[in-house]
């Protein structure tokens, strides 16, 4: 059995809710920035510039910097209690697992702040 450091999650259906939902918000914002570079081949920085102050993208773009963090955590830490197990580092696994996850959640939100400083700073 797996002993769980860090987790945030409530049950494995919000996981898997999550998981698909975020996936759904990632696949569209993806298909809008394709949907940019089909329409505007020749986009010049001025011109990607105003696509990206209009406020309603970048609402879209935090929704789908959120939806990312999300997708990340819920993987990582599927992976994490996967794979990082006792039958593989023994004793240490809990401990191991800890740290991974930590250094997980500190990038996660280093990106998610980083996220909110490209779309909302100045």
């Amino acid at each position: 059995m797996v002993t769980s450091a860090t987790n945030f999650s409530r049950t494995g259906l919000s996981d898997w809710l999550v998981q698909r939902v975020s996936a759904i918000v990632l696949l569209a914002y993806s298909l809008f920035i394709f949907g940019i570079f089909v329409l505007y081949p020749e986009l010049s920085f001025e011109q990607w510039s105003g696509i990206f102050s209009n406020n309603a993208v970048r609402l879209f773009s935090m929704m789908s910097v959120l939806a990312l963090c999300g997708h990340a955590w819920i993987g990582m830490w599927t992976v994490a209690t996967d794979y990082l197990t006792t039958l593989q580092l023994g004793s240490a696994a809990t401990s191991v697992r800890l740290v991974f996850q930590l250094g997980c959640a500190l990038l996660i939100t280093v990106y998610l702040l980083w996220g909110i400083q490209i779309f909302w700073g100045s």
